[in-house]
């Protein structure tokens, strides 16, 4: 079980507290052995945990060494901004002062005003103690990404189609979107910086989704891939103005070092994998066989 050392608490005090709580039959033992320790000054506010047979001695010493409670916040690869913040609202541990600002209002209070906040957050599991606030894990998070995408740049392949780190960071959000498997992201990477490298729109559907926000109801039609807009990357020339998404280390790296060869096209075969096409007419073949519509130029 758990119990909360609060700011000021004196043993005596926390020895109440663990009556309370029926950890201690009489308060006097707890704060007798503190005084025994001469630990007295040295006891740490937080969130304790108390495993059963834990011996007195034990407890002091976490609380003097500040053994806090570490929550884990799971921030997942590919999630969008809006999600990475509902986690949040959502998580036990975390202190809310964001709720309810639009995201420019967030940004300004973590200190990067005008900045949009879409990939410029590192997905993974954060451990945070009881009373975090949100501004300090997305202080955290949003430095994790500086520092991610600022190694793997200075690592990066030569004659790459990215003007900046920035860039990078729009493709890796779009790979991202596009595989959750690890081996191909690469191929797909591939296949992008091809694209670009020859002047060939992109045509990728998930920065369309992205285009529509909640105009999306989960069914993409002809209509949204002809409805221009900065995202849709079937109107619109290179790549989209901002990522789409929070890229993990592995899409980031495939951005960066994207595979050889010349695929210009993928399609999805339904079981998680994509058939990476050279030609046209080998992808529209590609498209009959696994997706059995009519075939059309996608990607």
């Amino acid at each position: 079980m758990t119990f909360v050392v609060r700011p000021g608490m004196n043993a005596r005090a926390i020895a109440g507290e663990l009556v309370n709580a029926g950890i201690l039959p009489h308060p006097w033992y707890f704060a007798a052995l503190v005084h025994q320790r001469n630990a007295s000054r040295r006891l740490k506010s937080g969130e304790y945990r108390i495993r059963p047979g834990s011996m007195m001695a034990t407890v002091i010493d976490d609380l003097v060494n500040g053994n806090v409670v570490q929550h884990p916040v799971t921030l997942v690869e590919g999630w969008t901004f809006g999600e990475f913040r509902h986690a949040l609202e959502s998580a036990r541990a975390i202190v809310n002062s964001l709720k309810g600002l639009d995201d420019a209002e967030v940004m300004r209070r973590l200190g990067h005003d005008g900045k949009h906040p879409e990939g410029r957050f590192f997905p993974d599991t954060y451990h945070v103690t009881l009373g975090t606030t949100d501004v300090e894990l997305l202080t955290r998070a949003h430095g994790r990404m500086a520092k991610e995408l600022g190694e793997a740049w200075a690592a990066r392949e030569p004659d790459l189609p990215y003007q900046s780190p920035d860039e990078a960071l729009v493709m890796a959000s779009i790979i991202e979107k596009e595989t959750a498997a690890g081996v191909e992201r690469p191929l797909i990477a591939g296949v992008f910086v091809r694209r670009l490298l020859q002047g060939m729109k992109l045509q990728t559907d998930p920065t369309v989704i992205y285009g529509l926000g909640h105009d999306f109801d989960g069914n993409l039609t002809r209509g949204h891939l002809e409805q221009d807009g900065p995202y849709n990357t079937y109107r619109r020339s290179g790549l989209p103005p901002t990522p789409i998404a929070m890229p993990g280390r592995e899409s980031i790296l495939a951005a960066l070092h994207p595979a050889g060869g010349d695929a210009l096209y993928f399609v999805a075969r339904g079981d998680g994998s994509h058939e990476f096409s050279a030609t046209l007419e080998q992808h529209n073949a590609a498209v009959a066989r696994f997706q059995k519509r009519t075939p059309k130029e996608t990607r």
